[in-house]
């Protein structure tokens, strides 16, 4: 895993991410194969994302979210309720 961001990089991805709408959505089976390989493919293509967890329990969704990191080597930058906002450098540049 990449250096963790600095305090000025996550507001910055954070200001970045405010418009975006969320481009995987994470549905009632969790965590799969298909949702990890989607969230791959949209990192690769833009960096930095938005994505929505159904579901109500709290601790269920931090558990998605950690999971989803790791598999895809992205860091979190913000966690906000259903949504999440995640980024990988994009190493193709």
């Amino acid at each position: 895993m990449a250096d963790p961001l600095t305090t000025q990089e996550i507001l910055t991805l954070k200001a970045r991410a405010h418009h975006l709408n969320p481009v995987v959505m994470v549905g009632r089976h969790g965590l799969t194969e298909s949702v990890i390989k989607e969230t791959d493919t949209a990192l690769a293509a833009h960096e930095l994302i938005k994505v929505r967890i159904s579901g109500d329990d709290r601790a269920e969704r931090t558990a998605i979210c950690q999971a989803l990191c790791e598999a895809v080597n992205a860091q979190l930058v913000q966690h906000i309720g259903k949504l999440l906002v995640l980024w990988r450098k994009n190493t193709d540049n």
